[in-house]
């Protein structure tokens, strides 16, 4: 019988063991080092808890296809973040990500927080916990790749020295539905400071001017921050870069059709009086504000590519500055060595006297060697409406408060 009762007596003793164990598991399940009430078996027992669970990092490890509306962010429940290292890899190109940590050291930022599309993101972090124990993650993602995207051709060339009669114009590849958000993106801006407003024309064209031409000497610098701005549904810009030009000295030559004569001026002054052929009855000049958009020292022109039929073709056309995107130049003409001066006989271009060939000797030769892109010509007294603001770069025949009413933002 005493034998029994001791068994029985050791038979408790360990059971009441295994309670007490079992109770000091059961309390040390409702203590977490954050006082959430979770499980955390693992600190009672010495052990450090996983990184994931110290630092969290959003997008998760190995997400793809990211879309730009998606927030970076590094946290930590309780503890301290000590540092965070965002790499973004883009055109095959590194480049830190910059950011700030909250004032409880619970929470990373970046500074910029739209994502980049079509760019790799590494982040790297460590933090201490609450327990004072030191966690490092190491995270990689991807963003969206898109299937469309649009990019801006910019007028002037960067770093071009051009005519104070100049037009910023982007001639976008892709009809733009979110002209606010593209407008937003383009910055034009001038050196000394002068006032640069915006006008659409349709929704793949937006042009800059100032008020009245540029001062002579002005430094205008054009920034595209078009990256990933959603310019239509689906389609996303390209372009993150920087232009600039310098304004050279004032030349604004004036045509008289009826006259048929050309003033160029400059600086207000007069430089000369040439003798010139405007269009003929059928085909008169356009009048109005046209700027010099391109200087070819010969080219090629053919009536049927502006829709004039077989009437001409001209291979070898010296001294030729264009207009207007419809086709009209001021040009050197050989073939009616009398008419300038004395009858219009174009087909709606400005023609001044030259040689086969050209010679810089000629009034054509002598006027193309001190033209700019972007110097102004003017016509008066042609039998012909105003060249439209979007032909070429004819925007300074609108008025600045019709112009400035073109722009989205307000």
């Amino acid at each position: 019988m005493r034998q029994g009762q001791g068994r029985a007596r050791r038979a408790g003793a360990a059971l009441a063991a295994v309670l007490t164990w079992a109770g000091l598991l059961a309390g040390a399940a409702g203590c977490t080092s954050d006082g959430s009430g979770g499980s955390d078996i693992g600190e009672v027992l010495g052990k450090a808890p996983a990184p994931e669970d110290v630092i969290r990092i959003s997008p998760d490890d190995g997400s793809k296809d990211v879309r730009p509306g998606r927030r970076l962010v590094v946290r930590v429940p309780s503890g301290r973040l000590e540092s965070v290292k965002v790499v973004r890899s883009q055109d095959a190109q590194d480049s830190a990500v910059p950011g700030r940590v909250s004032a409880d050291g619970l929470r990373w930022e970046p500074a910029e927080p739209r994502l980049s599309l079509a760019a790799k993101y590494t982040v790297d972090a460590v933090a201490l916990d609450g327990h004072g124990r030191r966690s490092a993650r190491h995270t990689t993602f991807t963003t969206y790749v898109p299937d469309e995207r649009f990019i801006g051709y910019v007028t002037p060339e960067n770093r071009s020295t051009v005519g104070t009669g100049m037009i910023v114009s982007l001639e976008f590849n892709r009809e733009i539905a979110n002209r606010a958000a593209v407008e937003r993106a383009v910055r034009v801006s001038a050196k000394p400071a002068v006032e640069v407003r915006p006008h659409w024309f349709g929704n793949a064209r937006l042009d800059f001017r100032p008020e009245r031409y540029w001062k002579p000497g002005t430094q205008v610098t054009v920034s595209l921050s078009l990256r990933d701005v959603e310019g239509a549904r689906g389609v996303y810009g390209l372009q993150y870069k920087t232009f600039s030009f310098t304004v050279g000295r004032s030349q604004v030559s004036l045509v008289d059709a009826a006259a048929h004569t050309m003033q160029v001026r400059r600086s207000g002054a007069l430089l000369a009086t040439v003798p010139i052929t405007a269009g003929a009855p059928k085909h008169t000049t356009y009048n109005g504000k046209m700027v010099v958009m391109e200087m070819l020292d010969m080219t090629r022109m053919n009536s049927r590519t502006v829709g004039f039929g077989g009437e001409y073709d001209i291979p070898d056309v010296p001294h030729a500055l264009r207009l207007t995107d419809s086709g009209t130049f001021l040009h050197g003409n050989y073939w009616a060595p009398n008419a300038p001066g004395h009858i219009n006989v174009s087909h709606g271009c400005v023609g001044l006297r030259d040689v086969k060939g050209g010679s810089s000797e000629t009034p054509a030769g002598w006027f193309f060697d001190r033209s700019l892109v972007g110097d102004v010509v003017q016509v008066v007294n042609s039998n012909d409406k105003k060249v439209a603001p979007d032909n070429g770069l004819g925007g300074w025949n609108m008025g600045w408060k019709e112009w400035k009413a073109g722009g989205v933002v307000k």
